[in-house]
């Protein structure tokens, strides 16, 4: 901002030379030399400040003109970054929804894809679990015909080599019940064959040889033997003397009133059957039973043989309600048919082929897609 001071002009005017004042008018002022000198110096200074100062405002109205262009000029610029940034920017925005667009699509047939994938690999997963049901179930079977676990073993390693090369987390659960089966059938105790076969074969030869519940009791050998045994006598005897015969008739009446005595004894018998099936038996019946008996143990022996373990069991608790109601539950031989008898039928009960019931389970589960 500037500011201009009036320059002040001081004349001072000369006094004529010879003009006489007139009578009575007063007199001219008269401003001493040096107040005029002081008066033109003060002058000339404001003088030169006033230049001075002109020249300054000049140099900053000049340096504001340049500023005023450099700032048109920079905002010429600014307009035309702004337009080329704004030209940018339009751009971009058509690129990005071209790039989305097309993200879209990509985003799209990707998930076309992994759905293709996983139908290809549900699909692949089904078939797999199919093959191993069947082939578990092929095997289960062989195991039942031969009585042996091998089959449900192999089947089973082979299932697990199968699941571990697929790799399919939801096939994981299989695996386990996989695991679980494999270290059931392992610890199960099997059906000793042979040895049941030879308890059977040894049921069937104490068969003729169990006494029915009704037998008549058998003559007391130590009785018999105690009996004394009358001998003829020889001629020599008799012919010699007389008291020789005599005791011979004595000897030989004795035995004989002891025989009579015995087979009176033995014409009577009180027993105690609990059941009235069993003393009606007939006597010629006693061998159809007999006969019958062998016929439910052979059976269960071809049963044992066949792996039908629910007919072989039937077959022997036939055999043991048999025993029970028909023979002679005293007699030493018809406890040790029970007891042989009891054993079979245990280790039968004891001794079954596993099933894969974890593992079929699991197939039915893997199948469902659960």
């Amino acid at each position: 901002m500037s500011s201009e001071s009036p320059q002040a002009t001081t004349t001072v005017p000369e006094a004529p030379a010879a003009a006489p004042a007139p009578q009575g008018a007063p007199l001219p002022l008269r401003i001493p030399r040096p107040l005029l000198i002081g008066l033109a110096l003060l002058a000339g200074g404001a003088l030169v400040l006033s230049l001075m100062l002109w020249q300054k405002i000049s140099h900053i109205q000049e340096e504001l003109a340049r500023r005023s262009l450099d700032a048109g000029t920079q905002a010429v610029e600014a307009r035309t970054l702004a337009q080329q940034a704004q030209d940018g920017t339009r751009e971009l925005g058509q690129r990005l929804a071209s790039m989305e667009g097309k993200l879209n699509e990509v985003a799209l047939q990707r998930q076309q894809l992994e759905d293709l994938m996983q139908s290809l690999s549900r699909s692949r997963d089904e078939n797999l679990v199919v093959d191993i049901e069947s082939a578990l179930r092929l095997a289960q079977q062989q195991a039942q015909l031969t009585g042996s676990v091998e089959p449900l073993l192999a089947a089973l390693r082979t299932a697990d080599q199968r699941l571990k090369r697929a790799a399919q987390p939801r096939l994981t659960s299989l695996q386990r019940a996989i695991a679980q089966d494999t270290d059931r059938i392992k610890s199960a105790v099997f059906i000793d064959t042979p040895a049941l076969l030879i308890k059977l074969d040894e049921l069937a030869r104490l068969t003729d040889e169990l006494p029915v519940a009704n037998d008549a009791v058998p003559a007391n050998p130590a009785l018999a033997q105690a009996a004394p045994r009358a001998e003829p006598p020889r001629s020599g005897f008799l012919d010699s003397t007389t008291g020789a015969v005599q005791d011979w008739l004595a000897r030989a009446w004795a035995s004989s009133v002891s025989a009579i005595s015995q087979e009176a004894r033995q014409l009577l018998r009180i027993s105690r059957i609990d059941r009235p099936e069993a003393a009606l038996l007939a006597p010629e019946q006693a061998f159809f039973l007999r006969e019958n008996t062998k016929l439910k143990l052979l059976n269960a022996r071809m049963a044992l043989l066949s792996r039908q373990t629910e007919v072989a069991r039937a077959d022997l608790q036939a055999v043991q309600l048999a025993l029970q109601r028909y023979f002679d539950r005293s007699a030493r031989k018809t406890q040790v048919a029970a007891e042989l008898l009891a054993q079979v039928q245990s280790q039968l009960k004891s001794a079954e082929l596993p099933r894969l019931d974890q593992t079929l389970a699991a197939l039915a589960t893997a199948a469902a897609g659960r």
